[in-house]
């Protein structure tokens, strides 16, 4: 799950520790079980950045392969991409593990600094963003049972 926040023509992106280094990417992150896509983009936003985000619009859907030096790990990433509004800044609340800083940069930044992307997702996502992309939340269906807090389960008589 990946938020790209924009306010006044720049972008909110996270300098994280990797194993390649520090890298720039997103603010995102892996679903926890009981989310449905977008509450996990608002967590990670928040855990991330914090800032309160809050998903009205899916950017679009990406999946990207690629081998992590030096180990050649290959590595698939499923993004889901949202667009939304930027909430409260907390600037009290510590950052997640390994994130170093925010950044808020403008696209010619972003696109300037292209080796320092943690993946090529980055770029695509911004430039989707910026060409208007957009599509509704309900195209992502989240079947009622995911977000339950705990799942129920069915006997048989």
């Amino acid at each position: 799950m990946a938020a790209i926040i924009e306010q006044g023509g720049r972008f909110l992106l996270v300098e994280e520790e990797t194993s390649e280094g520090l890298k720039l990417n997103n603010p995102a992150g892996h679903l926890e079980p009981g989310e449905s896509p977008a509450d996990g983009c608002a967590r990670e936003a928040l855990e991330e950045t914090a800032y309160a985000f809050q998903p009205t619009e899916l950017l679009g859907v990406y999946i990207s392969r690629f081998q992590r030096a030096p180990t050649g790990e290959d590595v698939t990433y499923l993004r889901f991409a949202f667009s939304g509004r930027l909430g409260a800044h907390h600037p009290e609340r510590p950052l997640d593990t390994g994130i170093v800083r925010t950044l808020w940069m403008t696209a010619d930044e972003i696109r300037a600094c292209a080796p320092r992307h943690r993946s090529p997702l980055l770029l695509r996502c911004l430039e989707d963003y910026l060409a208007g992309i957009r599509y509704p939340l309900s195209a992502i269906y989240t079947e009622p049972g995911v977000t339950r807090s705990s799942p129920s389960v069915e006997v048989n008589p």
